[in-house]
């Protein structure tokens, strides 16, 4: 098992930017890949962001050049940097990890909110 805590949400004017954490804890020397999905109300839940290492990252291509992952192995860490926001991030953001590749994203953290005002 594998658990997730998200820290870093919150309120934040259209152009500002926020750093989103996750901590992993329990056997997270099998996590493989770590990343992130976000839920706006009344949409489908949708890709972010995933790392495995620095190496190997993938950003949802609407994303790219706003949203950055990285990921601190030794502390368990993934964060998210979210720069020039706009009320269409606003949502609840989720961390999740996996133990390989070819699985689905087996754990998943409580979520933090982000609200992006205009």
């Amino acid at each position: 098992q594998v658990q997730l805590v998200e820290s870093g949400g919150g309120s934040v004017q259209s152009g500002g930017s926020l750093r989103l954490s996750c901590v992993a804890s329990g056997r997270t020397e099998y996590n493989y890949a770590m990343g992130w999905f976000r839920q706006a109300d009344g949409k489908e839940r949708e890709f972010v962001a995933a790392i495995v290492s620095h190496a190997a990252v993938r950003i949802a291509e609407p994303l790219k050049g706003r949203f950055t992952i990285s990921r601190d192995i030794v502390r368990n860490t993934v964060y998210l940097q979210m720069n020039n926001l706009n009320p269409n991030d606003t949502a609840i953001y989720y961390c999740v990890s996996k133990f390989r590749s070819s699985d689905s994203w087996n754990y998943w953290g409580q979520g933090t909110q982000v609200t992006v005002s205009s």
